[in-house]
């Protein structure tokens, strides 16, 4: 009986360590997964200029984060498919496997904990804008923290999270879509509204009744912008990351940075 009882349990045994390893194989990565299905799904919200803009007419996207999907899409040479996204239920839709990978976002502790980011491909800050008719007197970040300042931003975005920490006097409206905190300001619903320096450049252009508060120097919260994308999948991430060295060493983030912001870093 013991004899035959040892031949068993080492295949029994054998049987057990080859459980994890089957189930590995059997998980394919994002990675794996996109180039089988042959095509990229991108999270976008289509309403930051410059980076992701939507033209509702037609359909398409445009701007920086929507180029540099098209070509990491290309890169991989697979089709790339847009989905409408919000900032507010950004993370949601990358763990719901809405899509593999978001155009773009500033990397945030809070975002973090559920989704992995890439490494940063960008730099940027943020800075108070007001309207050139009603700002006049808050030429400073502290002169915005007053109880008697509205400040207007979007709902769930990193900019109320910032506002209410910067401005804890102040009062603080989150709006939400299709209002835009700059639109607050503009209509004199409200005194001030942040946002970083990349989309203020553009806004003061479109905009020309708009102003930064202070200097370049003065930004705050400057923080990386990078990919959020699934967790607990190291072959994408580690992908994702490999294309953004090559891209930054061949100068292809410069370029689009030249193209399509105003402000330099």
């Amino acid at each position: 009986m013991k004899k035959l009882f040892a031949p068993l349990l080492a295949l029994a045994t054998a049987a057990l360590l080859l459980l994890p390893v089957q189930s590995v194989a059997q998980t394919k990565s994002r990675l794996a997964q996109i180039l089988e299905r042959g095509t990229l799904r991108v999270g976008t919200t289509g309403d930051f200029n410059p980076m992701s803009m939507k033209d509702t007419a037609t359909n398409t996207y445009t701007g920086f984060d929507v180029e540099a999907m098209n070509q990491l899409a290309a890169d991989m040479g697979v089709k790339i498919e847009y989905v409408p996204a919000e900032w507010a239920t950004l993370v949601n839709g990358i763990v719901a496997d809405r899509f593999d990978i978001f155009s773009g976002a500033s990397l945030s502790m809070a975002r973090a904990k559920t989704v992995a980011f890439s490494a940063p491909y960008l730099f940027a800050g943020t800075v108070p804008m007001v309207s050139k008719k009603t700002g006049a007197a808050l030429t400073t970040w502290d002169s915005i923290n007053n109880a008697n300042v509205t400040v207007a931003v979007l709902m769930g975005t990193v900019f109320e999270q910032q506002a209410r920490a910067h401005f804890p006097k102040a009062r603080i409206r989150a709006v939400e879509k299709p209002a835009t905190g700059y639109q607050e300001v503009l209509a004199g619903r409200a005194q001030v509204t942040i946002t970083s320096n990349v989309e203020a450049a553009t806004l003061m252009k479109t905009y020309p009744d708009l102003q930064v508060v202070g200097s370049s120097s003065e930004m705050r919260n400057k923080r990386p912008f990078a990919y959020p994308m699934p967790q607990g999948d190291h072959a994408w991430v580690t992908f994702v990351n490999n294309w953004i060295s090559l891209k930054d060493a061949e100068g292809f983030f410069d370029g689009l940075e030249a193209k399509w912001l105003v402000a330099k870093k």
